[in-house]
């Protein structure tokens, strides 16, 4: 099958709420790093090349190393690079993203209370749910990166 529809075009109302709650979220106190690091994990894990390849283009233009950009997916082997808050963050973004194999664990929602507090934990899992939302989109529309 060759190109499909975009979403924005054919249901503008839904793309657009969408994007509203992307705004919201960006402008939480969740910083901008952890925020692409959530969306480029967030779009490993799901396969959307789209994604992964504007929120890595993001990563840089914020300053972010491309060696470190590159761990992201292999990041409990290259557990020295990414500080505890990166991991965790990471972790939060795995175990919502599979859902589906045992939810947010107690372990890493009480660690991430205890690092984050309530507020910025809500945040965080909120930014980890609408990148879920966009690939979803991405995937099922077979979106392709822009070079």
């Amino acid at each position: 099958m060759g190109t499909r529809f975009k979403m924005g075009k054919v249901y503008p109302a839904s793309y657009k709420a969408l994007d509203s709650l992307d705004q919201l979220i960006a402008s939480s106190s969740v910083g901008d790093w952890y925020q692409q690091l959530i969306k480029i994990r967030a779009s490993q894990i799901n396969g959307c090349a789209y994604c992964v390849n504007m929120h890595t283009q993001d990563a840089l233009k914020l300053g972010i190393d491309a060696r470190k950009i590159n761990l992201i997916t292999v990041w409990r082997e290259a557990d020295t690079i990414f500080t505890e808050e990166e991991q965790l963050v990471i972790r939060m973004t795995e175990e919502l993203t599979l859902i589906h194999q045992h939810g947010l664990s107690d372990s890493v929602y009480e660690k991430a209370l205890a690092l984050f507090g309530e507020e910025k934990t809500a945040q965080i899992i909120m930014v980890i749910i609408t990148i879920n939302a966009w690939t979803r989109i991405g995937v099922g529309l077979r979106m392709q990166p822009q070079l």
